[in-house]
């Protein structure tokens, strides 16, 4: 029972979209590669890689490279400072004009126990700098996640976490809201690396896309130059 009431708080947070559509049809992918690398105890850094497309491992949509610094006030709350530059194809049937996004991102993570279950939470500020081909723009963004790992066994876990975007509106940005819904199987290769193969459900500006999830998860410990 403590499992479900999680479960249920998180896939509540996600809402439903009706439209119908040529890319909602199909089942894209997307790729995540994540790194951490401690430097001390309060110190590290991350780094990400995302690839999105809108067939699985064909037809080019987004990708984003994003390196961050990272402060640990204590065992349960981290804060970052990262930066991102992301190229994106907004063209389905073919090829559109490509926008160019620089990306600055402020963030705290919490971490907690909710009936000996795992909880984490995830706040975050984005300046995003698009630069579109018949203009620039500046998007203000929030995103919270929240999310929850469930062992199974040494190997194994479940992964489920729900994520609500809301853009920021001003005169030359329309404001508008976009929900992420994943769930997926984890599998740990060692202490120190994971990897997470699900489905996402991404809903926004009233399309429901679905994509297959892959990703690799790892840590390294620099602070005593040895793999965590």
């Amino acid at each position: 029972m403590k499992y479900y009431i999680v479960l249920l708080l998180i896939l509540f947070s996600s809402y439903k979209s009706f439209s119908q559509s040529p890319v909602e049809e199909e089942l894209g992918s997307w790729f995540a590669l994540s790194g951490n690398y401690k430097l001390s105890d309060k110190i590290s850094v991350s780094s990400l890689i995302l690839a999105w497309d809108y067939e699985i491992a064909d037809n080019f949509n987004f990708i984003l490279y994003n390196v961050g610094l990272n402060y640990k006030i204590s065992p349960k709350v981290t804060t970052t400072l990262a930066y991102g530059y992301a190229d994106i194809d907004s063209g389905f049937e073919k090829s559109g004009p490509h926008t160019y996004e620089n990306r600055l991102t402020e963030q705290i993570s919490y971490k907690h126990e909710l009936f000996k279950l795992p909880v984490d939470h995830r706040f975050r500020v984005e300046q995003r700098f698009l630069d579109q081909p018949s203009t620039n723009v500046l998007n203000n963004r929030l995103r919270y996640r929240l999310g929850t790992k469930i062992r199974l066994n040494e190997t194994f876990f479940l992964r489920l976490h729900n994520e609500f975007f809301v853009t920021v509106q001003t005169k030359k940005n329309e404001g508008f809201s976009e929900n992420r819904l994943f769930t997926g199987l984890g599998i740990n290769v060692s202490k120190s690396t994971n990897i997470q193969v699900g489905y996402l459900n991404r809903q926004i500006r009233k399309l429901d896309l679905h994509r297959i999830l892959l990703g690799l998860y790892y840590k390294i410990d620099f602070s005593k130059n040895k793999i965590k």
